[in-house]
């Protein structure tokens, strides 16, 4: 039996595209509050209606953009190599993570940094607490570093704040470094404070 999901209309994932960086736009132009169906779909240039072939209103529209932030997001990072060296191992896969979002800049600087849209905060914070707890996990297993008096639950927090906060920085800096030196400078940064 074939699992392959079935392909999207071409139409459908362009409606959607155009509404998305409509809304991208809107966002740097004002407060969520302020936008309805109305002047998003004027600015994506489709008929209102067709609006509502694809979302309920735009909180619902919000709730999907997330949705797909984190299936790309988790798409990326499974894609990324391992490295064989396991003080780098978290290495490659931050790299990619800041490659998605450097790529997307316009997107994630409105959603995380200006905007700082609740949903995508939250739902970004919890895919980085469920990386770094398996990770946590496979150190505590492997027993290749001391972990002692360190309560896993604060050690979830810590990390996925500092990341997520080092994220948004760079992003409200216009991302003054590359991908790679943010994340050499964030694994040095963790190895230090040990």
């Amino acid at each position: 039996m074939d699992k392959t999901p079935p392909r999207m209309d071409p139409r459908v994932l362009r409606t959607r595209q155009l509404l998305r960086n409509a809304l991208i736009e809107l966002l740097q132009e004002m407060e969520i509050e302020k936008i309805s169906v109305n002047r998003l779909s004027e600015r994506a240039t489709i008929n209102r209606v067709t609006f509502y072939l694809h979302y309920r209103d735009i909180p619902d529209m919000l709730e999907k953009m997330a949705d797909d932030m984190i299936i790309e997001i988790t798409g990326v990072l499974q894609k990324t190599p391992t490295s064989s060296n396991s003080s780098e191992e978290e290495l490659p896969a931050l790299i990619s993570l800041l490659e998605h979002i450097a790529e997307h800049a316009s997107f994630y600087k409105v959603v995380l940094a200006s905007k700082r849209i609740p949903i995508f905060t939250d739902r970004l914070l919890k895919l980085l607490s469920e990386l770094i707890s398996a990770r946590i996990e496979e150190i505590m297993e492997g027993g290749s570093r001391s972990t002692d008096g360190i309560q896993k639950d604060i050690a979830i927090w810590y990390g996925s704040s500092a990341l997520i906060g080092t994220i948004v920085s760079w992003l409200r800096n216009d991302m003054p470094y590359t991908p790679l030196f943010l994340a050499k400078q964030f694994t040095l940064l963790r190895t230090t404070m040990r």
